[in-house]
């Protein structure tokens, strides 16, 4: 199996070198090894393994524990050391017949070891904890738990598979899997975690391998192996490379039969065993042989690599020079059991070389079986000796020399920690790969367009639509006739194609059905397509139209993160980073990826991924409970974000007290006077921004009305900053009242009538010209006396006419063209029921003293409904995500998605508390943090932080320093806005905030 070293000038040099490296422990001998990109390269290049103390050495030889060893083998009977070969497969969700069966084999045939497969963590450590205690030399525990724990037990943590780690090009991430889970192999007692696998996955057919492989590029296969094993026995976890020699080009499952590999020794060593040689001067503890046909190792037809003598002894001991524990795969399977019968099995395979007899069907049968074999001479005490005492060596490497029992405190909590979701977050944002993206339609830039989605696959999609959803206005359309979808297609500009399988089922190979082909191409042929893949790449290896498509996404796997992320990377939040990991049908090569423009757009991700504590914001929970117990809201919308990244959005709650109508996420809620955070004021920022106005500019000169006035001489600063001497409000409604408290004829009409046209409710429209009377009622308003801060509507009031005068536009069309259209804000806007089902509308009062009816759907502020719904101070309807995004917007200084909106200079202006040192805490249309002990926030947020409130009950504050946005709605003034306003008054709001402030981790 050797290779000579071809005759370049180097090779004379380095032979002696070589030479004597290849009798180090734990080394491949020097073979030249072509490295290439994918399978085989024409270019070989010769690899000189490291000197030993070059190498990472997790489990370092000492004198202590040569003298366990040599202790513990010393008093051992020869059934003892044959025990200590066997390592039997153990279940936590079976029955006492088989926890007693397991007892038995550990009290009377003293075995070595148990792999532990389905089952629940509380229930394998109770059972590790009862075998341990019973067995004279501490047990081996090992799990097979490729994606950790979860691929065998309940109620554990799921990472990605190693295909979509394969995807990521950062190897601290992949060492950072490796390092976790061992951390949760670890806390469960288990020492051997049987992975990483090896496999080069050369055949797209392979029916066993597939999602467990990195990929099939030999190199970045081992890159990733050799990431995941250094985390793991960096935590004091062994790893297990398998399936040697390799199963990747197979096309048939070993479980059930015996898989023929036609492949040359040149291709063997150039390409399957090239992971090992890396592997082993890596430091790999050990080594899963596999059940498999290779004439080209193991001419006998038929005969399993597992049990055989050249293939373990002759290639992985002696070729290769791998000395650490030798396992074989599990003996059951038929790969092996279809060849020799339990007992007979387990004999060829520890004449073969191997050291532990993975999962033996019959242990008895085979102790008989090589008792009888020690007997005849087949096996000597020398050959018992190495592999007995090896397995000793790393019992004691694994702490086995002082057992203790596992601690099952806090178990499932340590299984399970926050950090995971954070981790599982960052994996998928580096994996998620662009295989083709024409005319750079990623990230979709435009949200003007109209955007459809249609699902392929029979899985779950749910986060996919509901996060693309968060960006804009997208629609699902679905029809199984391939024509009529098309139709219905028609006026939309893009249309995302999602194809979702299942990832619980990953020995199943999925592809795409014949009639979700012609979806495709249909579609493809017609429209801008977008084919996201949430499955392994050879699930679309079948489509034929990639050509047609402007892009290919593809997202490994379904389920709720993958889609969150891939959505983000559509829209921009993040930036594309994967490379495919294999092959799609000779049109995407393995390495493809694309990069992709990053938009400076809200994300998602866990808190832990922005320094911030899961743990702490669920307190946020028990503040939402008390207010809704206490009736201070019937429900509520809560939404934290740090670093551009949404890390909390809960709702909580119902729509109204005693019913059924739990608030979503999706809701809309009247915002109140944020509607002049959120409508009003970033027109204004524009006006300002194009030179229109400036902070001396007279209410005067802005509005001519105001000429001769007594506030013609309010600047615009002023004005802003509520320090203009005006009263807080007018009742204007109660003019157009009679005695008895309803609305006059003079003033309203039950339907829509010329002339009186502004509707107020369902059936109740005001005259036209009334708004004439509203500003003369500002206009001749008497000054308060003292000039002092004094919150006004009438400022937003006024900022409207401005507004639509200076523009030609109203207030409404201005907010939506400006900006809610280009930053995706869809459930965002005036008169909320032109567009949505009252449903989904939060009802926010029932009125007895002007409309005489639940408001529902109109704006609750009397003096914003008597404007057609349609105020400066009040009307906007909205829900907790796109709030966050205009916070965000202001956050970054008037850029979002790429846009700039009003210069920077504009917003600092606007955030600068212009009369502090008059005691004026204001800022120009931003509140801003209190200036004594009372205020709008929780006292804990920096000076350089703004937001607003809202008489309902709304809330939204953005903190530069920390780089936080907190969306808070409600209804508190459901059913009876006169009643005290209890969530005010116990400070929900602001003990929110407080825990927010306090969730941040400091380093």
């Amino acid at each position: 199996m050797k290779r000579l070293l071809s005759s370049i000038g180097i090779c004379a040099a380095l032979l002696f070198l070589v030479t004597n490296c290849a009798s180090t422990k734990n080394k491949a001998v020097n073979t030249p090894i072509a490295l290439g990109k994918a399978g085989i390269a024409e270019d070989e290049e010769i690899y000189i393994p490291h000197l030993k103390s070059e190498r990472k050495n997790f489990f370092p030889d000492t004198n202590a524990e040569t003298r366990w060893v040599d202790s513990i083998y010393n008093k051992m009977t020869f059934d003892e050391k044959v025990g200590q070969l066997f390592m039997v497969a153990a279940y936590s969700n079976k029955d006492t017949v088989h926890t007693n069966a397991i007892e038995k084999l550990v009290r009377n045939y003293k075995i070595g070891g148990l792999i532990f497969f389905q089952g629940g963590p509380m229930r394998q450590v109770k059972l590790t904890n009862k075998y341990q205690a019973m067995s004279k030399v501490p047990l081996f525990i090992g799990i097979d738990a490729e994606w950790g724990l979860s691929m065998r037990l309940d109620s554990t943590f799921r990472y990605p598979f190693n295909m979509t780690l394969g995807a990521i090009k950062d190897l601290k991430l992949i060492e950072k899997v490796g390092t976790s889970m061992a951390k949760e192999s670890k806390r469960m007692g288990v020492h051997f975690n049987f992975a990483p696998v090896l496999d080069i996955n050369t055949n797209p057919k392979n029916p066993i391998i597939g999602y467990r492989s990195f990929g099939e590029n030999k190199v970045s296969v081992t890159e990733h192996a050799i990431a995941l094993m250094n985390g793991a026995q960096g935590q004091g976890i062994f790893s297990t490379g398998k399936h040697f020699p390799g199963h990747g080009d197979t096309a048939t499952d070993s479980h059930s039969t015996l898989p023929v590999v036609n492949a040359s020794l040149d291709h063997l060593e150039k390409v399957e065993l090239y992971p090992y040689k890396r592997m082993f001067d890596e430091g790999l503890v050990s080594v899963m042989v596999a059940h498999l046909n290779v004439p080209s190792l193991e001419p006998r037809e038929g005969y399993p690599t597992s049990i055989s003598h050249h293939v373990v002894t002759d290639v992985l001991k002696g070729e290769l020079g791998f000395d650490g524990l030798i396992f074989t795969d599990a003996l059951n399977m038929k790969g092996a059991s279809n060849f020799k019968k339990p007992g007979d099995i387990d004999l060829e395979a520890f004449l073969a070389g191997n050291d532990i007899l993975l999962f033996a069907e019959d242990v008895p049968l085979a102790v008989e079986k090589l008792c009888v074999a020690y007997q005849d001479s087949l096996i000597t005490e020398d050959r018992i000796a190495e592999s007995v005492k090896k397995i000793l060596r790393y019992k004691f490497k694994a702490g086995l020399n002082k057992y203790k029992p596992v601690d099952s405190n806090n178990l499932t909590a340590d299984l399970n920690s926050f950090d995971n979701d954070a981790l599982k977050y960052e994996l998928y944002e580096n994996a998620v790969t662009v295989a083709k993206n024409e005319e750079n339609i990623l990230p979709i830039k435009d949200l003007s367009q109209k955007i459809a989605y249609v699902k392929l696959g029979d899985d779950s999609n749910s986060a996919f639509v509901t996060t693309l959803k968060k960006y804009t206005e997208v629609t699902e359309v679905a029809d199984a006739n391939v024509d009529s979808l098309a139709l219905k297609l028609k006026d939309f500009d893009i249309v995302i194609i999602g194809y979702h399988k299942s990832d619980k089922t990953w020995w199943k190979a999925p592809e795409l059905t014949y009639g979700e082909l012609l979806i495709i191409d249909k579609l493809a042929s017609e429209k801008k397509v977008i084919l996201d893949c949430f499955a392994k790449p050879y699930a679309i290896s079948n489509c034929l139209t990639f050509d047609k498509m402007k892009a290919v996404v593809v997202s490994y796997q379904n389920n709720e993160v993958a889609q969150e992320v891939s959505a983000e990377l559509l829209f921009g939040a993040i930036e594309a980073k994967g490379k495919l990991p294999v092959s799609i049908n000779g049109t995407f090569k393995v390495g493809d990826g694309e990069s992709t423009e990053k938009l400076n757009r809200l994300g998602f991700a866990a808190p832990e991924n922005v320094g911030m504590s899961s743990e702490k914001l669920k307190q946020i929970e028990v503040y939402a409970k008390k207010a809704i117990d206490n009736m201070m809201a019937p429900g509520m919308q809560i939404l934290v974000a740090r670093k551009g990244k949404v890390i909390y959005q809960k709702s909580f709650g119902n729509q109204t007290y005693g019913g059924n109508d739990k608030v979503k996420n999706s809701d809309l809620y009247d915002v109140a006077s944020l509607t002049k955070m959120v409508a009003t004021l970033p027109n204004v920022m524009q006006v300002y921004d194009k030179k229109k106005v400036n902070l001396e500019t007279t209410l005067g000169e802005m509005l001519p009305q105001f000429k001769g006035s007594n506030k013609q001489q309010i600047t615009f600063k002023e004005l802003l900053s509520h320090y203009g001497r005006m009263q807080a409000w007018i009742p204007f409604y109660k003019a157009t009242l009679d005695s008895a408290g309803m609305p006059m004829d003079k003033y309203y009409k039950k339907v829509y009538t010329q002339g009186f046209t502004k509707r107020v409710s369902d059936s109740l429209f005001l005259r036209d010209d009334y708004h004439d009377t509203i500003m003369k009622k500002i206009i001749n308003s008497p000054l308060i006396d003292k000039k002092e801060y004094r919150y006004s509507d009438f400022t937003f009031i006024i900022l409207k006419q401005y507004l639509e005068k200076v523009t030609g536009k109203h207030l409404d069309e201005l907010a939506y063209d400006n900006f809610y259209k280009s930053l995706g804000m869809n459930y965002t806007g005036y008169n909320p029921l032109k567009r949505f089902d009252k449903a989904v509308i939060v009802p926010t009062e029932i009125d007895t003293y002007f409309r005489h009816t639940t408001v529902q759907g109109y704006v609750h502020d009397m003096e914003a409904a008597m404007e057609d719904g349609v105020g400066g101070h009040a009307g906007i309807f909205s829900n907790a995500m796109d709030i966050a995004k205009i916070m965000q917007l202001y956050l970054q200084k008037g850029n979002y998605g790429g846009q700039q909106y009003f210069s920077e200079a504009t917003f600092t202006d606007f955030n600068t508390c212009w009369y502090c040192t008059e005691g004026n805490r204001r800022g120009l249309g931003f509140d801003k943090p209190q200036l004594g002990k009372e205020g709008p926030t929780c006292g804990c947020v920096s000076m350089s932080s703004f937001g607003h409130t809202g008489f309902t009950g709304t809330m939204a504050w953005a903190d530069p320093t920390t780089d936080i946005v907190y969306v808070f709605l409600s209804n508190r003034t459901y059913p009876d806005s006169n009643l005290p306003n209890k969530l005010s008054k116990e400070n929900i709001r602001e003990d929110i905030q407080k825990v927010i402030q306090e969730a941040i981790i400091q380093k």
